[in-house]
């Protein structure tokens, strides 16, 4: 089942003569429960489209399909309630709320919706993430690592159609990093969560369902590495 479809999708930056095609005409699609990394050079375009994907910026032209609804068919209002029930973000600065503990920030997406928290998978995720102790504490209390791991649990916690991760390692050392990883390919693999993830890390790269290699702001290469 497709849970993700880009079809023509485009980005302009600019006009006329300074104008910048940041992506140009790209079309795949996801199934539900893929593992797809995305490289490229810096330029590429790959973090451009992971943007329009997750809604935070909008297409020159072309359209985005998460779990069949076409997200920029959406007004403002719309999209960003899709974008916090629907898709997942993962940064590689954290984008932490800094006066919000560690529970707060994990389960801000459903306060923000006024959802009730379900306390048993928020101490399924707090458990697997190993943040049992640290629930209490503030972001400026924990390591690298441990900030990720709280962007992870707040990505999981609406149960996403997918989750997007933009240099997730970026800011961490081969250890965090090897860990941050193996902690995504878990919930890949036990929730069957869909997962694109930006890298330039081939070792990351490697380990994904699928590559897809972007250059110029198009697919230079879409390649199956296991099935």
């Amino acid at each position: 089942m497709e849970i993700l479809k880009i079809e023509n999708l485009s980005k302009v930056y600019g006009k006329g003569e300074t104008a910048v095609k940041a992506l140009d005409d790209v079309s795949f699609s996801v199934k539900k429960g893929e593992f797809v990394a995305i490289i490229g050079p810096s330029g590429s375009g790959k973090s451009t489209l992971l943007h329009l994907v997750g809604g935070v910026d909008h297409p020159t032209s072309g359209k985005v399909l998460v779990d069949n609804t076409d997200i920029y068919a959406l007004n403002e209002t719309q999209l960003a309630i899709f974008r916090r029930r629907q898709i997942g973000l993962i940064y590689q600065f954290y984008n932490l709320i800094p006066i919000l503990t560690v529970e707060e920030n994990i389960t801000l997406p459903l306060l923000l919706d006024q959802h009730k928290v379900d306390k048993k998978q928020l101490g399924d995720i707090v458990k697997v993430l190993n943040l049992g102790d640290r629930l209490s504490h503030l972001p400026n209390q924990l390591s690298g690592g441990q900030q990720q791991r709280v962007s992870i649990g707040r990505a999981l916690i609406s149960n996403p159609a997918i989750m997007l991760a933009d240099e997730p390692t970026g800011n961490l050392d081969s250890k965090n990093s090897s860990e941050i990883i193996e902690l995504l390919k878990m919930f890949n693999k036990m929730y069957n969560q869909t997962l694109m993830v930006i890298t330039h890390d081939e070792r990351i790269a490697l380990q994904a369902d699928r590559l897809i290699s972007i250059e110029d702001g198009r697919i230079a290469k879409d390649e199956v590495i296991r099935g």
